[in-house]
């Protein structure tokens, strides 16, 4: 792997695991700070809402400057932004701190791809892809939990001013690895950035992101009671099987960009199938707790095999403006999780919880549906040979 790639990676899972270890420290921030758990809890919702909101329209308004000096500024926000977090001394200056924070994340990521695919060898976007997105399976496997030690050991701000050590270092090798790569509309506007959702191609690949993963996100969301409520595992042993489930992540994520590479739609349209099979043999054994986390390994790895895909496939097709469609679809994913979690509410309501993992593979199946169309729309295109509507193969 190049220097390149470990750096951007290193941003990543500093970035990202700024995003997810706020989850293990919110009671620490609330009694620290003097506030609810539910006003700690406002900070999670506020970085999504950023990321949602906030991480697209700054991509747009950025997109037409040179891409490293792009990156090295927001890198430099986020280390400011996380230490701010550390020394933050009421509630107030956390929430803006992270609000600001959330807004770089989305645009950060979306740059960090696009740098990454368009100086990778012919056939290996995907792949690159892979290892750009192991930040954030390293985020989940190491930066939470180890995060949440540092905080239950030594204060909540030192989770924060160790991430900001994570994106300094991330920050320092980007400087002499990483090539300058000139913006997508040199001397363009916004306005013509998003004439490239215009593409029904692009609308699709953004909405298989938002309707693919609804269902993996809402058995995460719902992750802790599916296994201590249905499978009867004890609480101590979520931890471990959420490091199971990101080791899962890692294997599925590697492997999903390495076949991706080979067939993009047909590989991205079979792992779905298989993620679907999956989540309804997950219902079938979930009363065992053996099986059950046998199975929490293999939904994690076959969730994480379609996203390099899913990634490569918005890049292909916007490649006009890549940039922000990428940050656009990092905003889907979010509303996607919202979706999620909300809708996995209303299952638990009706039909219980372990029906959670029969709606999630019904919500799955709707992503094959709109996968294996966009597939459908690709083979039309080729079998007319025409110019105007046809995918682009490469996203430089």
């Amino acid at each position: 792997m190049s220097l390149k790639l470990v750096a951007l990676m290193l941003c990543v899972f500093g970035i990202t695991s700024g995003e997810f270890v706020i989850a293990g420290i919110l009671p620490d921030v609330a009694d620290d700070l003097e506030v609810s758990i539910p006003s700690a809890g406002l900070l999670v919702t506020a970085y999504a809402i950023g990321m949602i909101v906030g991480g697209p329209v700054l991509t747009a308004l950025t997109a037409r400057y040179p891409r490293k000096p792009l990156i090295v500024g927001l890198m430099v926000i986020v280390v400011i932004g996380n230490l701010a977090s550390a020394l933050a001394p009421v509630y107030s200056v956390l929430f803006v701190a992270r609000v600001v924070t959330a807004l770089i994340t989305a645009t950060f990521f979306a740059n960090a791809v696009v740098i990454a695919v368009s100086t990778a060898p012919e056939g290996k976007q995907a792949s690159t892809v892979s290892k750009l997105a192991f930040g954030m399976n390293l985020s989940m496997m190491l930066g939470a939990p180890l995060g949440t030690f540092i905080g239950n050991n030594f204060g909540w701000r030192a989770t924060f001013g160790v991430i900001a050590v994570v994106c300094l270092l991330g920050l320092l090798l980007v400087l002499p690895s990483v090539p300058n790569v000139a913006g997508a509309t040199p001397g363009g506007s916004a306005v013509a950035e998003l004439r490239v959702f215009r593409s029904r191609d692009v609308q699709l690949a953004i909405l298989i992101t938002a309707v693919a993963n609804m269902g993996l996100l809402m058995v995460f969301t719902y992750f802790a009671p599916l296994l201590t409520d249905v499978s009867g595992f004890a609480a101590g042993s979520v931890a471990v099987l959420l490091v199971v489930y990101g080791v899962g992540a890692a294997v599925g994520n590697f492997a999903g960009g390495w076949l991706s590479d080979r067939a993009l739609m047909p590989s991205q349209v079979a792992l779905l199938g298989l993620l679907a099979a999956g989540l309804l043999l997950t219902w079938a054994v979930s009363g065992s707790t053996v099986a059950a986390a046998v199975m929490v390994f293999f939904v994690g790895a076959l969730g994480f095999s379609v996203i390099p895909g899913m990634q490569t496939r918005v890049l292909n097709t916007a490649s006009s403006a890549p940039t922000l469609a990428i940050a656009v679809n990092a905003s889907a994913y979010q509303v996607a999780a919202a979706l999620a979690g909300w809708l996995g509410g209303l299952v638990i309501d009706g039909p219980g919880l372990r029906s959670v993992y029969l709606a999630a593979a019904a919500v799955t199946v709707l992503g094959i549906l709109v996968s294996c169309y966009a597939w459908y729309r690709d083979r039309a295109t080729a079998a007319s040979g025409s110019p105007e509507t046809a995918v682009e193969t490469s996203p430089a």
